[in-house]
């Protein structure tokens, strides 16, 4: 089984006819994802790689059934792609772009509290790899071909991170369910207790991996729910531990700016949850299959 992407998922690229946009859909749907068009602005009726452009997210819906994006749209027009895509019905948004403005998705996040819970679309990203459930669908950047079906859960703000993982995994003959990058911006769509949640609920999940980075309270937050709800293990690997406070390291959000937010301070408090943390980023396939072992 799968979250939120399957082999039934209706996929549309918002951005499509773009060359990024174009490079990362041929792979998608060689990968067998369910690519069923895409959107630019303009250039409805047209065909691109063998699918239907639309002008608007809402046409793709209507007439493909579409329920699944993924959107390569510049930066200062992507909060607006977003926003489109949960107005029209989409039930799953994957934004890959990096550099929307915090303020713009201030802006989305405060669109998206309008939705009810049934009707509200799940956002992963900004500035993400996207999610891929392995065997089944691709709805990102990510070098499919080293990602293994299994049974254990990824989730992620650092892309490259989660490849060494499932890399790791795979030497040790684990698997993944699903595999969900968050990103690593300082506002996202969604957080780690978002998935962890719905990886709680997915009977072919059996544990899950948490990635996290120094800045915010995103990791301990979700540590703290699967301690009080949690049956499964749960695994992590916090980036950053050599940072200095103050200091920006690679992604946008991953700066410490009060206590809690270190990584030294994120692998005490997840520990105290019962969480098991690799120390180092080569001991995450192994912390990974201890913990299987101990299930």
């Amino acid at each position: 089984m799968a979250i939120l992407i399957t082999d039934k998922s209706r996929v549309i690229v918002q951005g499509f006819t773009g060359k990024i946009a174009t490079f990362h859909a041929e792979d998608m749907m060689s990968y067998g994802t369910n690519v069923v068009g895409g959107t630019t602005p303009g250039r409805g009726g047209e065909t691109h790689l063998g699918k239907p452009v639309f002008d608007t997210v809402q046409d793709a819906v209507q007439q493909e059934g579409a329920d699944a994006s993924i959107i390569f749209v510049p930066g200062p027009f992507a909060a607006d792609a977003i926003m489109e895509a949960a107005e029209a019905g989409i039930k799953f948004c994957v934004a890959i772009t990096d550099g929307i403005p915090a303020q713009d998705m201030i802006r989305v996040k405060r669109y998206m509290k309008a939705f009810s819970k049934e009707s509200k679309m799940v956002l992963t990203g900004p500035n993400c790899a996207g999610s891929i459930s392995p065997g089944k669908a691709m709805l990102g950047i990510m070098p499919s071909h080293i990602y293994t079906p299994g049974r254990v859960g990824v989730i992620g703000r650092s892309g490259t991170l989660g490849y060494e993982a499932a890399v790791q995994m795979a030497d040790h003959g684990i698997g993944i369910s699903s595999s969900i990058g968050i990103g690593g911006d300082p506002i996202n769509g969604s957080g780690f207790k978002d998935h962890l949640e719905l990886f709680d609920k997915d009977p072919e999940t059996d544990a899950i991996l948490m990635i996290g980075e120094i800045g915010g309270s995103q990791e301990v937050k979700a540590a703290e729910w699967a301690r009080d709800n949690c049956e499964k293990p749960v695994i992590s690997y916090i980036a950053g531990l050599t940072a200095p406070k103050g200091r920006t390291m690679g992604h946008a959000g991953a700066i410490v700016s009060s206590s809690g937010e270190s990584a030294a301070e994120k692998v005490e408090l997840l520990r105290a949850c019962g969480v098991s943390v690799a120390v180092r980023p080569s001991d995450i396939g192994t912390t990974v299959a201890e913990a299987l072992k101990k299930a």
